[in-house]
């Protein structure tokens, strides 16, 4: 993606109205949520309806980590001087922008902090925050009158998502979130308008243009999502989609994974069943929050720390093992360490695990990754509107997302937790897992026909 300045953005930093920006963002922990004003007994004060009756339905308990950050406790820090950036409840934190270091001095002696770090310094004058400009769109895709998959098939063939089609389950009735680093011309993609899209929100920058910004969640969108049997089937075509942009792409720090907890628990809240994340971090600008594998314990990372808690609300999270194998870091990467989560890990069409995707275990010795889908030539729509391949896990996780979210949608008595499960027990190496294929590749079919034999 090119990475330029609009011509407004330069007048106003020649005007020295850049001086206007913050330029550092901290983490502040809470100890508690003491002085909130809601209660357990009323979840309908803080919890949509939709997130009330998930946990319902999988006897899910709602507790302290479902409270919203104590509004007290929120409108001090901001009368320090700082401006909230987000919130997140799971793990109680505010995040604050400013540009004086003794305001966070500050914010660290009041009663209720419990700690701060810094998570974000500024680029620097000149440097870009936004996308200005948009790629061309040609809208010329081939047509594949044989398969309603198109090239993309083999992707889906691979673990028998394509039965889970032919017997009627194709994700309706089921929200799926796509977290990633933007989703450029999908609102002018003519092969993409018939996704269902509920709508979009940007963790980020809420000035900048969610359809401008990076080509990769897009891609990522259209290995689940595309629902043109004459160009291209994603892997839960009839899903409902919520577009939500937490990645930075012109840094690399700590806020991030700031923003994606709060993607997650905005996720929670509008009724979404299954995530999607082709995101992942190990080192940052700031070389000294750089993990080192000890770190993977599922515990150590926000991000890790926030995935873990998905399933306890019933969301299933599906995330992307990372691309590190061949490199010196080779493991897999935050929030894949994360417990009750799908990693999937990537193979090429002949179900070779690739060499960049990156293994396990954890820290901890869990196995990982959980699974492997086709990662080298996936099939995705190109910003052009026309059909492409890229390989990386970013594309082996979301073609997995849509088989998983179609499985559930054939299983709806289970629970998020039991999709996950039921996914790993129909690996073709689930009887001798291992840290590089993890459980292998799964047989949704396989899943799907366990499921109705043990619920007859």
């Amino acid at each position: 993606m090119r990475k330029l300045i609009s011509f407004l953005a330069i007048a106003l930093l020649a005007t020295g109205a850049s001086a206007q920006q913050d330029t550092l963002k901290y983490r502040i922990s809470l100890k508690d949520k003491a002085a909130t004003e809601y209660s357990l007994k009323k979840p309908e004060k803080y919890l949509s309806a939709k997130a009330i009756e998930r946990r319902r339905k999988q006897n899910l308990p709602i507790d302290s980590t479902d409270l919203p950050v104590c509004r007290k406790y929120i409108d001090e820090i901001r009368k320090q001087g700082v401006k909230i950036v987000v919130t997140g409840k799971w793990d109680n934190f505010v995040t604050v922008s400013c540009n004086d270091t003794t305001l966070i001095d500050r914010i660290a002696t009041l009663p209720f902090v419990l700690s701060t770090e810094k998570v974000w310094i500024s680029p620097g004058v000149g440097k870009p925050s936004m996308a200005t400009e948009r790629d061309s769109v040609l809208n010329q895709p081939t047509i594949h009158p044989d398969s309603i998959y198109g090239r993309a098939i083999t992707q889906i063939q691979m673990s028998n998502g394509d039965k889970l089609h032919e017997a009627g389950f194709k994700g309706q009735g089921m929200t799926i979130a796509v977290i990633d680093a933007g989703f450029h011309n999908v609102d002018k993609i003519t092969a993409m308008q018939n996704i269902r899209i509920l709508g979009t929100k940007d963790f980020v920058n809420q000035q900048a243009d969610i359809f401008a910004e990076s080509s990769h969640g897009m891609s990522v969108l259209s290995c689940i999502g595309m629902n043109r049997p004459d160009i291209m089937t994603g892997t839960a075509p009839e899903a409902s989609f919520w577009l939500l942009r937490s990645e930075d792409e012109y840094s690399e720090h700590l806020v991030e994974q700031d923003y994606w907890s709060a993607a997650v628990e905005f996720a929670d809240s509008v009724g979404v069943d299954v995530i999607n994340t082709s995101l992942g971090y190990y080192s940052f600008d700031d070389k000294s929050k750089n993990y080192k594998y000890r770190d993977l314990d599922g515990r150590h990372a926000l991000m890790s720390r926030q995935a873990s808690h998905i399933a306890d609300k019933g969301m299933i999270l599906v995330c992307s093992a990372g691309n590190s194998g061949a490199g010196s870091w080779k493991k897999i990467t935050p929030p894949g360490d994360a417990d009750n989560v799908l990693t999937v890990g990537a193979i090429d069409k002949r179900a070779v695990l690739a060499t960049f995707s990156s293994v396990g275990n954890t820290a901890d010795h869990r196995v990982k990754p959980d699974v492997v889908a086709v990662g080298v030539g996936s099939d995705v729509i190109r910003t052009d509107g026309n059909q492409g391949r890229a390989n990386g896990t970013s594309f082996s996780s979301p073609i997995m997302c849509g088989m998983v979210t179609c499985l559930w949608q054939a299983c709806p008595t289970l629970t998020a937790k039991e999709v996950i499960e039921l996914v790993r027990r129909s690996g073709d190496r689930a009887g001798f897992p291992d840290n590089i294929y993890g459980y292998g590749v799964p047989d949704m079919w396989k899943a799907y026909n366990d499921y109705k034999s043990n619920n007859k």
